[in-house]
């Protein structure tokens, strides 16, 4: 196993645990709880089996305690992170480039020290280790940024509850979309997308008498920007002449 695939497999047993496996309620409570929060412990160890195993390797058992235990670190102190009127509108993107940080100092000491051999091989190249990633990033992970860049941006409308569970899923489906016309080079359906969901919800809007277009706006440029953003860097690092 090389650097990278390794490196890849670690993003996607972070991004599953922190975005996938956990739900809305479970983050709020560690968010405010911290340490004392109940869900916490089970997120570290689902941290920990979710890391290791994605290894493939016996050895990587000692760089996923170090991801686990500095994981726990992390979310733990975070409350004081949200409490804090000078740093408490980064607190998330903080909080994420800890992991990311810690994670990428665990797969650098541990290739430099073990063995790279795996348990089992791995039929997947960088490539479509790459492609996957995007994949997962692109669902409940870009759900979670956005909403977040909102919050730090302090952009509210009116109803935002009006069919939250409909707006999410649109959102993952067009960057679904998204990925598999960049990855097959068919940029002009992208412009397609954006232009069919633009006369939709415009249309939407005037039916409802309720205007959040630059709400909708945002939210769209920033969904397909994300999407459009992992398949095009997937492309650029890792499928070279298909970019």
């Amino acid at each position: 196993m090389s650097f990278v695939q390794l490196l890849l497999l670690q993003l996607l047993a972070h991004i599953l645990t922190d975005f996938t496996f956990q739900s809305y309620q479970q983050a709020k409570d560690k968010n405010e709880k911290g340490f004392k929060s109940k869900f916490l412990k089970w997120h570290i160890l689902i941290m920990f089996l979710s890391s290791w195993v994605l290894s493939l390797q016996w050895q990587f058992v000692f760089a996923s305690l170090f991801i686990a235990l500095t994981h726990w670190l992390v979310d733990g102190f975070k409350p004081y992170l949200n409490q804090s009127k000078w740093v408490g509108r980064y607190a998330f993107f903080i909080d994420q480039g800890l992991h990311l940080f810690f994670l990428l100092i665990a797969v650098t000491v541990h290739s430099n020290w073990f063995s790279m051999d795996v348990v089992i091989d791995m039929p997947l190249s960088e490539k479509w280790l790459a492609i996957v990633l995007a994949f997962v990033f692109c669902g409940k992970a870009v759900n979670i940024f956005i909403k977040e860049i909102f919050r730090f941006f302090d952009i509210k409308v009116g109803n935002t509850e009006d069919l939250p569970n409909a707006g999410r899923l649109i959102g993952l489906t067009e960057r679904y979309l998204i990925l598999v016309f960049v990855f097959v080079n068919q940029f002009a359906a992208v412009g397609f997308l954006l232009a069919a969901k633009s006369i939709l919800r415009y249309k939407s809007e005037q039916e409802e008498g309720f205007n959040k277009t630059e709400y909708v706006l945002i939210g769209t440029l920033l969904s397909f920007g994300f999407a459009i953003g992992s398949a095009i860097l997937v492309q650029l690092i890792f499928m070279g002449e298909a970019a």
